[in-house]
């Protein structure tokens, strides 16, 4: 059976579209007109013999097969790109200051600084582990280039994806049936903080703060001693906490959302814009995020 070739281009616009939501608004990303964009989603279409899109006036909405499609078209590109920086790419020199929070590094950091390393091992990072709250106004001011924050306003960077927050508890202590509930928190403009309390004053469950501390293994040691329950990111929680739910009497909580924020020091820096672009192709869900899950 003879298998039409697949293009670059049409990869490229298929996922400018999913990306930015329409049509209209990929345009620009790939320098073509609107009905271009069409076209190559049609020549797209036609190679792999099913339909991608469910277009809407306003928005696109990807089919099962446009599902299937998006993660090899992620790593095609990916590759695309690496292959051309490996022949015509200049050496990359300079500093990168990166901030990120510790329950963030191990899981979404490290796969993409693994990746931009061989790349660019001219370039040096300078990383900074905070909470978000730290890290926030420090891109804002200028005294970092990036980071992966969790965020509460849309304005706070370009959102990647959602990242679910749980209660965890130690399976040695049921320190979860205690009244009032103990519990470990972050420092006070903690968004963790903020959700843990809302849910459980939505319950109407009584609490006490029992233990602070602005980092995650004090968060973690605080849970294994049975002195707390606490809240953390589902990345975050090691295989012998047990995470808590509603046959424990504790409500859902919010996800947060996870960003990548630039500072606008940082925009004439081709380091940086190389991170940047690694960061949003490595770490944004593969559908375009527009809504809470």
């Amino acid at each position: 059976m003879h298998y039409q070739d697949i293009q670059i281009d049409w990869l490229k616009c298929f996922v400018a579209v999913v990306d930015a939501g329409s049509l209209s608004a990929a345009a620009p990303e790939v320098h073509r007109s609107q009905s271009a964009v069409s076209m190559q989603l049609k020549k797209l279409e036609s190679a792999l013999g099913c339909q991608l899109l469910l277009r809407g006036p306003r928005q696109n909405q990807l089919t099962a097969e446009g599902q299937k499609l998006l993660g090899y078209a992620r790593r095609m590109l990916d590759l695309h790109t690496e292959t051309q920086a490996a022949f015509h790419g200049k050496e990359l020199t300079g500093r990168i200051r990166l901030g990120v929070p510790d329950d963030y590094a191990a899981k979404y950091l490290t796969p993409a600084l693994k990746k931009f390393a061989p790349n660019f091992g001219s370039v040096e990072i300078e990383l900074s582990c905070e909470q978000s709250t730290s890290l926030l106004p420090r891109v804002e001011s200028g005294d970092l280039d990036l980071a992966l924050v969790s965020r509460e306003h849309p304005s706070q960077g370009t959102l990647l994806f959602y990242e679910p927050m749980v209660w965890v508890g130690s399976p040695q202590f049921e320190v979860w049936r205690r009244d009032p509930l103990p519990i470990a928190v972050y420092e006070s403009t903690s968004l963790a903080k903020r959700s843990a309390i809302n849910a459980l004053a939505l319950q109407g469950r009584r609490y006490k703060v029992v233990y602070n501390s602005s980092s995650l293994s004090g968060q973690i040691t605080a849970v294994e001693s049975g002195l707390a329950v606490a809240v953390l990111t589902q990345c975050s929680v090691p295989p012998h906490l047990q995470v808590l739910g509603s046959e424990h009497f504790l409500g859902p909580l919010e996800p947060m959302e996870v960003a990548l924020y630039r500072s606008r020091n940082s925009k004439g820096s081709s380091a940086v814009d190389s991170l940047y672009d690694l960061l949003l192709r490595t770490l944004r869900s593969s559908t375009a995020p527009s809504a809470r899950p």
